[in-house]
């Protein structure tokens, strides 16, 4: 694996990275804990909750364990990025969006105690960038292993 292509998993991670920090700032700047803005009624708004458990509210009040788990991820993308001599498009992009996504939520973490969530799309928990991010990348892989075993 080049440079280059290391790079860019980085690279890619960096921009989920900055994505999800950038809408939380705003969220947290615009909104009151909450507070919900209609975007279409019924089905999509904007609320602002403070979220410490995982993804989508499960597990709550285990925020050292996810500060730990979160660490003990992210450096093993690492070190999978570092030293795998080759990687496919699809593990390398999976492995960006989980990268980006659980730092996101780490510094949350680290900084709040809680994750900032504002997605809520009323018929499920509100959620944020990087945990859509890092779902997708766990389904990424996890389709990518099933496909290639059954390949």
């Amino acid at each position: 694996m080049t440079r280059w292509f290391r790079g860019g998993i980085l690279f890619a991670a960096a921009f989920v990275f900055a994505a999800d920090r950038l809408t939380k700032y705003f969220i947290i700047k615009s909104l009151v804990l909450g507070q919900s803005i209609k975007v279409i009624p019924d089905i999509f708004h904007i609320t602002l909750v403070f979220n410490d458990g995982a993804a989508f509210g499960v597990l709550r009040n285990c925020g050292p364990f996810f500060i730990i788990f979160s660490f003990a991820v992210i450096a093993f993308i690492l070190l999978v990025v570092s030293r795998s001599p080759r990687l496919d498009r699809l593990t390398a992009m999976s492995l960006a969006l989980i990268l980006g996504g659980a730092a996101g939520n780490l510094i949350d973490r680290l900084q709040f105690g809680y994750v900032i969530d504002f997605l809520d799309f009323r018929v499920w928990p509100v959620f944020n960038i990087a945990d859509s991010c890092i779902t997708i990348g766990v389904a990424l892989i996890a389709c990518s292993i099933i496909f290639k075993r059954s390949g």
